[in-house]
């Protein structure tokens, strides 16, 4: 029997990095699997997808095919997850690109990520990127009038190996992830604007 998706709430997922799959978007697709075991369609833009979006201008009204799928996921999503590695500190440019772009809903009914719970994850080759990025995260979702969730997931990529079947190495990695996606789900609206 083949089920409809089409009527589910929908959870978009955003991040990963540039030139293949990623450790972030591998812990991405893991939380992303919760939301959906939650009754929810999802949505990933991962690295290869943030690549085809170029540099925001906020001068320059046109948007490409790219760009329209984008803003307009976000405009449908009842929730959102962005996972960012963390670079030099904080997140990577292909995220805050991504993120500068959902600007050209500042005059919705619903701008930004209003009302929306926001699950985040930080992954970097270390402790210390993890914390910075999540906090980076946190405060850039305020600034988008989001609701970051109580949980966010700091992903020390030194320590947890992710693997193609979309597992990891440590369980409490995967179960932190799945968390993410429960709570974006418990807390979304069922409808959205």
């Amino acid at each position: 029997m083949i089920v409809s998706t089409a009527h589910l709430p929908l959870v978009v997922g955003i991040g990963g990095t540039i030139g293949g799959i990623s450790s972030t978007e591998r812990a991405l697709r893991i939380a992303l699997d919760a939301a959906e075991r939650e009754g929810f369609q999802t949505r990933m833009f991962g690295g290869a997808d943030m690549a085809r979006l170029p540099l925001y201008d906020p001068k320059n009204s046109e948007r490409n095919e790219h760009e329209r799928a984008f803003v307009e996921a976000i405009r449908a999503a009842s929730a959102v997850i962005i996972a960012s590695p963390g670079y030099h500190g904080s997140i990577s440019g292909v995220v805050k690109n991504a993120l500068d772009l959902l600007e050209d809903t500042a005059r919705d009914d619903r701008p930004y990520l209003a009302d929306m719970p926001v699950g985040l994850i930080a992954t970097a080759y270390g402790w210390q990127a993890t914390g910075s990025t999540i906090a980076a995260l946190r405060s850039i979702v305020h600034a988008l009038r989001g609701w970051p969730t109580p949980f966010a997931a700091a992903i020390n990529t030194q320590v947890t190996k992710f693997d193609e079947e979309g597992g990891a190495s440590d369980p409490a990695v995967v179960e932190q992830l799945s968390l993410i996606g429960r709570q974006v789900a418990r807390f979304a609206p069922l409808a959205t604007n």
